[in-house]
């Protein structure tokens, strides 16, 4: 699944040449991914202009706008702008496969080529095999309070994940670590790549229950979390499977990682054959030496 990285990957790659631009048709080859793509959706869509992408954990965020007087009187909800130009957000989940795309227009389509927003100049494809991504639209500026959104936990790349957050978050908590660190009703966007390497980068094992880290292990943890993330963002993000860059290239973070998907491979520290366990029905590898 696209995580944290790879999703800020395909913002950045989308802001040169999405951003100003306006949205003139969208064609749906499907009737739904996770959510129905129906044709209010496309109709709303044509005609906006894309003032920003944002991202909030593994959603981007599109911020569109279009002039009320493009689109008649305005309706409640329509979220009016003080410039008097109708506001709101198309939302995008990547899912478990998706990948964005741009492509010259009169690019032939592929069979897992749900979608097509259309600008003047370009295409942007969302392509997605497994068919769990989807797209919403929320009108008006507040788009935090959208129920996609608004349960979701910390980013963790903002300044408020650091260790006293995390030492405070984890007292009491009798879970393993990893899958605390994957909730994304606590923090936002690790995946199961970059958790693996965060807890070896700060020496922790993966079935250390999250209670009983110490405050120094909390700070080492926040910062190899910030580290790893920054990383796979610098390396492109990881391509274990379906994802690509919105160019067509691949992300190589994998190509780095110390444990994941290592099983049996000598640890790079020290030589110890590296473990894997299911955790809430995920592979964890760690280096038994290593992580305590």
């Amino acid at each position: 699944m696209p995580e944290l990285p790879e999703v800020e990957v395909s913002r950045q790659g989308l802001l040169p040449y999405l951003v100003g631009q306006r949205i003139e048709r969208t064609i749906f080859r499907v009737p739904r991914l996770r959510r129905a793509l129906t044709e209010d959706l496309a109709a709303t869509l044509v005609g906006q202009r894309i003032v920003a992408i944002a991202r909030r954990g593994k959603y981007l965020l599109f911020d569109c706008e279009i002039p009320a007087a493009g689109r008649g009187e305005a309706r409640d909800g329509d979220g009016m702008t003080d410039g008097g130009n109708q506001h709101g957000w198309l939302i995008v989940h990547l899912g478990m496969s998706g990948s964005l795309r741009l492509v010259p227009p009169g690019t032939t389509w592929q069979k897992h080529d749900h979608v097509d927003l259309v600008f003047a100049d370009t295409v942007l494809r969302f392509r997605d095999p497994r068919r769990f991504g989807l797209l919403a639209w929320h009108p008006g500026t507040d788009i935090y309070a959208h129920p996609l959104l608004a349960a979701q936990g910390v980013e963790p790349l903002s300044p408020q994940f650091d260790g006293s957050w995390l030492y405070a978050a984890t007292r009491r908590r009798t879970a393993p670590i990893k899958p605390l660190l994957m909730d994304s009703h606590l923090v936002v966007g690790i995946g199961n790549i970059y958790a693996a390497e965060s807890l070896f980068l700060a020496g922790i094992s993966p079935l250390r229950r999250a209670g009983r880290l110490t405050r120094a292990q909390c700070v080492r943890l926040a910062e190899a979390v910030r580290m790893t993330l920054l990383r796979a963002i610098a390396a492109g993000g990881s391509s274990v499977r379906d994802y690509v860059h919105s160019d067509g290239g691949a992300g190589s973070f994998q190509m780095q990682c110390a444990v994941y998907d290592r099983a049996g491979a000598p640890c790079v520290v020290c030589s110890t054959p590296i473990r894997c366990v299911r955790q809430s029905g995920r592979s964890s590898f760690y280096c038994p030496q290593c992580q305590k």
